[in-house]
């Protein structure tokens, strides 16, 4: 059965609504922790360490869970549903920002954001594994991926374009800065609940593992120990978040502390929050051209070698970055869009490259684990993320970067550093993984055509 049109677009909705968080995450909230709920920087990027350590963690064992779930709708789509509310309410809590001191602050910062991260892992391990199953063509899965980014950056967009308006406009209406992200937190969580519910209800799972297959984690861990494709991509997929956490999490200091309020061609005088909004909505616009571009490129040159020329673009792009004068705005917001292009062909190579191994252990071994796999896939994006946030959080105070003050010469170097050189080594580092990968197209295609003729047979 043909995937169709609305199906497609409810698995983009899925990944809409995640990425809304996503960008809340990535992009504001180490700035809000720092600038409003009043936490420094090192215990910041300390937190971020140690709580997404277990976030990371938690991912296979919700991958092994979900394998192991039976249901009516499936083993992936029913957590989409389950999980959808608390999602919504866990992510408010996130950003209540009580005052309880400076240790009750801590505290309340590491319990909310656990329990977010933990919800997060559970709509979007099983959300992510959903696209092995949807199909078992090598065609439909780049496209379903390819909606699945869409509708991840156009969730992003939403959020870069709308928080600051929304955050100004609730505190022009008489609240602070803490209630303005927490009403504005509020609209995106309740649009994602809905959104998850769609995506569980415009969806199907088709691909069933083969009969003979044995539900055995003990089997299923020693196939993925011996799977160097796997290894391979998990070191690819945590460098690639390193350098997209580290862009996202430094735009808000650099345009608030290095860029500043400037006098902008054609728009006249314009104050840094619309210039760093204009900036992270042209970095996702731009990744959704890249992940458009993708498959095309990908079946021109092949998966592998699209990953390493776009990594390698994004690389050179982000560190000449550095060297960029504040007064260039125009140079600065060009080179975002260059890199954002090529940041956003890679992502979703990443999430079929996953679907591949997948296949590629199936054919194998006999044994199907999809969403162990694809949990690994969400496990590099966590460890990408935690070592992204630890690494910006420590740069800040080995800079000695201090809150809502004028910051010194070394403080705007981190800074700069942070949102140019530093993504770059990220990117460089996941092209060094990619040259080690060997599941071509071609020996993919031949294993989808056997899988398809043994799944017929049973």
């Amino acid at each position: 059965m043909a995937i169709t049109l609305k199906e497609k677009i409810g698995y983009g909705f899925g990944d809409f609504a995640s990425s809304m968080f996503w960008k809340l995450f990535s992009m504001f909230l180490m700035i809000y922790y720092t600038d409003v709920f009043g936490l420094t920087p090192a215990s910041v990027g300390l937190m971020f360490l140690l709580t997404r350590i277990w976030d990371s963690i938690n991912d296979p064992i919700m991958g092994i869970i979900c394998d192991r779930t039976t249901t009516k709708y499936g083993k992936f789509r029913p957590y989409l549903l389950w999980m959808a509310v608390p999602f919504a309410l866990i992510g408010i809590l996130t950003f209540v920002g009580p005052d309880l001191g400076d240790t009750g602050k801590l505290v309340y910062a590491y319990l909310t954001y656990t329990l977010m991260m933990m919800a997060y892992t559970a709509v979007n391990v099983p959300y992510s594994s959903l696209l092995g199953v949807m199909s078992s063509k090598a065609e439909d899965r780049n496209t379903l991926a390819t909606f699945r980014f869409i509708g991840a950056f156009a969730g992003g967009i939403f959020v870069t374009s709308t928080a600051s308006y929304f955050i100004n406009t609730f505190k022009d209406s008489g609240a602070n800065d803490a209630r303005g992200y927490l009403y504005t937190v509020s609209i995106y969580a309740i649009l994602a609940a809905i959104l998850f519910v769609v995506t569980f209800k415009w969806t199907k799972e088709r691909v069933e593992p083969q009969k003979k297959e044995p539900s055995s984690l003990k089997e299923d861990l020693k196939d993925l120990s011996k799977n160097v494709s796997w290894f391979i991509m998990i070191g690819a997929g945590v460098a690639t978040l390193i350098f997209n956490s580290l862009r996202d999490g430094s735009m808000m200091y650099y345009f608030k502390y290095y860029i500043k309020d400037q006098d902008v061609p054609w728009f006249g005088e314009t104050g840094w929050e619309s210039l760093a909004a204009t900036y992270m909505t042209m970095w996702l616009i731009a990744n959704i051209i890249g992940v458009v571009l993708a498959t095309p490129a990908a079946k021109v040159i092949g998966k592998k070698s699209t990953f390493i020329l776009a990594m390698l673009i994004a690389a050179v792009t982000s560190i000449i970055l550095y060297w960029i004068d504040p007064s260039q705005i125009i140079l600065i917001y060009v080179l975002n869009v260059i890199i954002g292009i090529a940041a956003g062909i890679v992502l979703p190579l990443i999430w079929s490259m996953y679907a591949d191994i997948s296949d590629f252990s199936e054919w194998k071994n006999g044994r199907r684990a999809t969403g162990l796999i694809f949990s690994s896939s969400s496990m590099s994006q966590k460890m990408g993320w935690t070592l992204g946030g630890a690494i910006a959080g420590g740069i800040l105070a080995t800079y000695g970067f201090e809150a809502n003050v004028e910051q010194s010469a070394e403080s705007i170097k981190g800074i700069r550093l942070m949102l140019s050189v530093y993504p770059g080594l990220g990117a460089l580092l996941s092209v060094c993984f990619m040259y080690f990968y060997k599941l071509d197209d071609t020996f993919m295609k031949k294993i989808a055509e056997e899988l398809r003729a043994i799944r017929h047979k049973d």
